[in-house]
């Protein structure tokens, strides 16, 4: 392993990353934690802290940093680390957290890596740790802590790689590569890491699922090209979560962000092949456009951002169009007084206006529709459609 050092330059960080490993195993079979066992942990913790980033008088050196980090992976200690931080006092986790950050952070001195040297090392060694950080939403104890380690980690492309494709464990054992062995077309079984997002999100307290919530979201907007593979090829599954779970929450939190994630994810030229499948089917519609009539202000405010794009496609599917028609003149009354006192937002109600004009140039008949021929996908979004989606009537 590229970390290790000769045994004589880092006893002394081997003792204390020794030290700490055996004090957490001591904690894990107490049914109580003894007084002394958390006492003596939080010293430990607390001194590995300092040695990684230092105090206000006391600067961390590069040499004593290396040893520690090295000590730290070739004694395993962060799985043991992660899979005990519920059961830390909590100081002793607030400092659990800076330590593994810090460690994911490091560098050899002049590596070109992409990612940190210490993170590569994990991520090929022990993915299962990103893992064990995620179901860390599953206590409220611990959500705050590996929720804070897992979005500065998610930084990188391979961290979300390694939740994205994580699946039920290998029979075999066998830890996956996620720099050679991953197949982006291949469909998920639905029973990986990522989709318990879902009812960590729905269904924790409210700390779980804001922070759960804030995991997801970085998650799909920080690596475009990555996720909108992901979503592109687990379309079906991903939306089916993503309907029913999150936009027809009970939480009223949930519903509006999720409403809102949705309407900046559609936008994103990035993920245009999952908006022009999203806005074809009418039930997708329909969806949204009972969003429209939630009671709540928010929730319909950011209901209507993702409704105008459904509005903007000129390339309509034909249930989109029948939809719309049928409806068209319950619309027309219905969107002059939509959210009527956000007056001072002329951006909203310029939009607003365009999607009245919109909808009224619409047919007053279905009649006049071809039905699709049996077997032809309709709709779609052109690149000049997409242009006008994306142009003066959506939100900046």
């Amino acid at each position: 392993m590229a970390f290790l050092f000769g045994r004589n330059r880092q006893r002394s960080a081997q003792d204390i990353v020794r030290s700490t490993k055996d004090l957490l195993q001591k904690l894990a079979k107490e049914e109580t934690p003894l007084p002394k066992t958390e006492e003596d942990l939080s010293r430990t913790l607390t001194l590995m802290k300092v040695t990684l980033q230092g105090t206000p008088e006391l600067e961390a050196t590069p040499d004593a940093v290396y040893q520690l980090v090295n000590s730290v992976l070739a004694e395993s200690l962060l799985p043991i680390l992660v899979d005990n931080i519920h059961r830390l006092p909590f100081e002793a986790r607030k400092d659990t957290q800076t330590i593994i950050s810090n460690v994911f952070r490091f560098r050899n001195p002049g590596s070109t890596s992409p990612e940190p040297d210490a993170l590569k090392e994990v991520l090929r060694r022990q993915p299962e740790i990103i893992i064990a950080l995620c179901n860390g939403y599953d206590r409220r104890e611990s959500a705050s802590p590996c929720g804070g380690i897992l979005k500065e980690a998610l930084k990188w492309d391979a961290v979300a790689a390694v939740i994205l494709y994580d699946e039920p464990a290998d029979p075999s054992g066998k830890t996956i590569d996620i720099y050679n062995d991953v197949d982006v077309t291949k469909p998920s079984t639905g029973q990986g890491i990522f989709w318990k997002f879902f009812p960590w999100i729905d269904k924790s307290s409210f700390e779980v699922s804001a922070d759960a919530f804030d995991c997801f979201r970085l998650l799909l907007t920080k690596h475009k090209q990555l996720v909108s593979q992901y979503i592109t090829t687990n379309f079906t599954l991903f939306f089916a979560q993503y309907n029913a779970t999150l936009i027809q929450s009970d939480s009223y939190v949930t519903k509006r962000q999720s409403l809102k994630l949705l309407g900046e994810i559609l936008l994103d030229r990035q993920f245009y092949e999952v908006m022009t499948r999203y806005v074809d089917p009418g039930d997708n519609l329909k969806l949204i456009m009972y969003q429209l009539k939630d009671d709540r202000r928010m929730v319909q405010y950011e209901a209507f951002h993702v409704f105008k794009i459904f509005a903007a496609n000129p390339n309509k599917s034909y249930e989109v169009q029948k939809f719309l028609i049928m409806n068209k003149q319950r619309l027309l009354k219905f969107l002059p007084k939509f959210l009527e006192e956000r007056t001072e937002d002329e951006q909203f109600c310029d939009e607003k206006a365009w999607l009245v004009k919109a909808i009224g140039n619409l047919p007053d008949s279905t009649s006049a529709l071809r039905a699709p021929e049996v077997g032809k996908q309709a709709g779609g979004v052109s690149v000049q459609g997409q242009q006008q989606v994306s142009s003066a009537q959506v939100r900046s």
